[in-house]
């Protein structure tokens, strides 16, 4: 194949193929004669691998030793791992499919509720925690039923298996809510207010020690991202949360 027709089968551009060859993710092929690249199956299976692999959230970077370890292996035994993922891909999505069927029903029912898109798992947490009639806690419940609708199977397992334990912990409960409370009190106020950089600090590094662990932001993580899910905050708390994420970001790099 030429590259062209490379790009084609996998569905992507010509540019990215040379992006991949130029950052080393995709080793190069033999070029013919005339100069131009020669691929063959095991360079289209090299190529779904890495799609697949940032797919996943890799760094190119992280593909590219995978994807040197792959050169050493038999094409079989790659082509049966890269069929393996899709079908647990194709397991996930009958079963997303599912869920979204019931959450169909009840919509056009009329009992569809305000955490119903989140998992059964999460949505029973929900049912039992002991959340504070706050408006930054109200935010902070809406983000988890986002980000619970956005996780992968395993992720949302950590997180749920994180919250249970923070629930069962009563000092850990009264932090929390001490941080809504803190919050709060910042509704009116302003980016500057001397309390913002506090709490946040407060906030991040207890988040650091106590609560993320192993889910904490990621070498490709940007600060930035948090900004769409500041709707709804006071300038004041929006601030806050900017400063945290930022902290909890740093912490994670210098680990």
């Amino acid at each position: 194949m030429r590259i062209g027709e490379l790009a084609a089968l996998l569905g992507v551009s010509t540019r990215t193929v040379r992006h991949y060859h130029h950052q080393g993710v995709l080793p190069e092929p033999p070029r013919r004669a005339n100069g131009y690249r020669e691929y063959g199956m095991r360079d289209a299976v090299a190529l779904a691998r890495v799609r697949r692999l940032v797919e996943l959230g890799l760094s190119l970077e992280e593909a590219r030793d995978v994807i040197a370890e792959d050169r050493s292996r038999e094409l079989p035994e790659i082509l049966a791992e890269i069929d393996a993922d899709l079908a647990a891909q194709e397991a996930d999505i009958r079963r997303r499919r599912a869920r979204l069927a019931e959450t169909l029903a009840r919509a056009e029912d009329g009992t569809l509720g305000p955490d119903d898109t989140a998992s059964p798992d999460l949505v029973d947490f929900l049912r039992v925690v002991d959340v504070p009639a706050s408006k930054s806690a109200a935010w902070d419940r809406d983000l988890l039923v986002l980000v619970d609708s956005m996780s992968t199977a395993d992720d949302r397992q950590r997180t749920l298996a994180m919250l249970d334990t923070l629930a069962a912990d009563p000092q850990a409960a009264a932090r929390g809510q001490e941080f809504y409370r803190r919050l709060d009190e910042l509704a009116d106020a302003e980016p500057d207010d001397p309390r913002v950089p506090e709490l946040a600090a407060a906030m991040a590094d207890y988040s650091v020690r106590h609560v993320l662990h192993d889910l904490r932001p990621g070498p490709g993580w940007n600060p930035e991202q948090m900004e769409p899910f500041l709707e709804g905050l006071s300038p004041a708390q929006a601030e806050v949360v900017r400063q945290a994420t930022r902290l909890i970001t740093r912490a994670g790099h210098e680990q």
